[in-house]
């Protein structure tokens, strides 16, 4: 049964709120047990706060746009958030300065619990981050609140399916999905400004048997981030999770792992992917109390410079760190990672490093080429550990490859040649590393 919102009063003319149609055609959809909302060609549908439920498909068609109301007034405050109230003086909600824990406070499109949703179509979701900017600079626009409002947050479904849809200028995470199982995100394309701050692109968050395939993403921050937030710890691990066919480009970390890690990542494969034009290539970040372990990550093309001095990282085409996030904040464990079939060209070498009482275990990297060369204006004299105690910048000439608190490592033909407009950043040529077979498992 389809259910087309124009049949419901929606007026498709990018002006007009077409809210109320759009959430009426889905409550009848699902009352009726289920089928299609589609959004026609041709409109653009403008909108506040609308929530999917059970066995809904929304559509967006080839030529439509659901378009983000410019007025923060329209969106939906969550549980237990409902109190929270818009400053009407100033258009920015009042609970900036309150403790986040992983939760937005506002939704866009949001469900929560039900089943068999899926959001489709070869139309566009545009998020309207124009609404966000707050200072603007050369290479970043600070938002004027935190968190800001997400575009997609589906909470505890299961059965989700995102296919081939266009999602751009989100101002704040793109595609959260907190506590769902069985998610397929397939063929969709995310186009985010890279000056935008927290415009992540698609955050699993405590989410279980997740397939992330053949999917483009462009944005400021993480293109693909596995979280585990302290908001949504009930819902437990990252588990079962696979990444397959993406391009990346990211101002951040193309993939990372955290750095919000309240429970465990287990069982997750990275594979097929090209990452280009990114600040770092992929990222295990342990910051809190859960592990991460069974990691495998194979055929994977890595390009990094350093975007600009406003966003964390400093090139690492391969980053991984078990570190304290503050005092009475402890980091878990990384075990069980292999690294197969890299190829990287970066401003800087791959960096791993645990801590004390945090040792990195039992890492295989094989077949692994990094060539070090400099693309950027930026410098290339430091590490960066944040979020950390401290500063967290350490000042540093570069190596080919930074190993420190291992645990059984096997290194099985490791690469790094250095061009030559890089060799004044390195630490020198006894630290550019060729190894043919090193076992210490």
């Amino acid at each position: 049964m389809q259910y087309n919102v124009l049949e419901y009063g929606a007026i498709g003319d990018g002006i007009t709120k077409d809210t109320l149609a759009i959430q009426t055609a889905i409550d009848e959809c699902t009352k009726a047990g289920g089928g299609r909302v589609v959004l026609p060609a041709g409109g653009v549908y403008k909108a506040g706060s609308i929530i999917l439920k059970s066995n809904v498909e929304f559509h967006v068609e080839s030529g439509a746009v659901l378009m983000a109301s410019d007025d923060l007034n329209d969106y939906q405050a969550l549980d237990p958030f409902e109190g929270v109230e818009v400053k009407k003086e100033s258009n920015v909600p009042s609970y900036i300065n309150c403790e986040y824990d992983g939760r937005p406070r506002h939704y866009f499109i949001y469900a929560q619990g039900g089943e068999n949703i899926r959001i489709t179509g070869f139309g566009s979701i545009d998020g309207s981050e124009e609404i966000y900017h707050g200072h603007e600079g050369q290479y970043h626009i600070e938002g004027t609140y935190y968190p800001r409002i997400p575009m997609i947050l589906i909470e505890e479904v299961k059965h989700l399916t995102v296919k081939d849809i266009t999602l751009t200028k989100c101002g704040f995470w793109t595609l959260h999905m907190a506590g769902c199982y069985d998610v397929l995100i397939e063929g969709i394309r995310i186009l985010n400004s890279l000056k935008m701050a927290n415009s992540d692109g698609i955050d699993p968050d405590h989410c279980e048997n997740v397939r992330i395939i053949n999917c483009h993403i462009e944005c400021a921050d993480d293109c693909i981030v596995l979280k585990n937030t302290k908001g949504y710890e009930k819902y437990g691990p990252c588990k079962n999770i696979i990444i397959s066919g993406c391009t990346l480009i990211s101002t951040s970390a193309a993939i990372k792992f955290g750095t919000e890690s309240e429970s465990n990542f287990e069982n997750i494969i990275i594979e097929n992917c090209c990452i280009s034009r990114s600040n770092r290539g992929i990222s295990l970040q342990l910051r809190d109390k859960g592990n991460i372990e069974n990691v495998q990550i194979s055929n994977v093309t890595i390009e990094t410079r350093r975007f600009s001095e406003q966003w964390w990282g400093r090139a690492e085409p391969i980053y991984i760190t078990a570190i304290n996030r503050k005092d009475g904040v402890t980091a878990g464990q990384i075990r069980n990672v292999r690294i197969s079939n890299v190829n990287c060209k970066s401003e800087n070498g791959i960096f791993i490093s645990g801590s004390e009482g945090h040792i990195i275990k039992d890492l295989v990297l094989e077949n692994i080429n990094v060539t070090l060369e400099k693309t950027s204006k930026w410098p290339s004299d430091s590490y960066d550990i944040r979020p950390c105690q401290g500063e967290g910048i350490i000042p540093s000439k570069l190596y080919g490859m930074y190993i420190d608190k291992v645990d059984g490592i096997k290194l099985s033909n490791v690469k790094v040649n250095c061009k030559e407009n890089m060799k004044e950043f390195v630490a020198g040529e006894k630290h550019i590393l060729q190894v043919e077979n090193m076992e210490t498992m």
